[in-house]
């Protein structure tokens, strides 16, 4: 196996992980929207998931561990995505945003910052901001 095959092997890890961390907050209230399984579709093909694995993970969202990326512009950008999620079925549930709050932190966010970080993501995704714009944002939140 190449060294080229490892990291995509690994790469394809991290996108499951955080695949999975898309659906954990989907079924918070134990049920899938059509927004949500819209904002789902459009996540998995992005992350290169095939069909059989979005099944799996489904079934099992916790059997796949959260893998931070190495980049602070994918963790910033996974966190675009795990918000999109809280709004895809238009109703905003607080365990959503406490799960989102987990899972920034295992995103490698500053602990004593992810309260800050994840209010300003609901506002720029409550807003309506590309992801440009979110990550510029979140950047400016986050510097120490």
């Amino acid at each position: 196996m190449s060294i080229s095959d490892l990291y995509a092997s690994g790469k394809h890890k991290q996108e499951m992980g955080h695949f999975a961390s898309i659906v954990k907050i989907a079924l918070v209230d134990n049920s899938i929207s059509e927004g949500e399984q819209k904002q789902l579709d459009r996540a998995a093909k992005k992350l290169n998931i095939s069909e059989e694995e979005y099944q799996k993970i489904l079934k099992n969202p916790d059997a796949y561990p959260i893998n931070p990326p190495i980049g602070y512009d994918e963790s910033i950008e996974r966190l675009y995505r795990l918000t999109k999620m809280i709004f895809a079925d238009g109703d905003v549930a607080k365990d959503e945003v406490v799960l989102m709050r987990k899972i920034t932190t295992a995103l490698s966010f500053p602990l004593d910052n992810i309260e800050k970080v994840c209010d300003e993501a609901v506002h720029l995704v409550l807003n309506d901001n590309d992801l440009d714009t979110f990550i510029e944002a979140i950047k400016k939140v986050n510097s120490i």
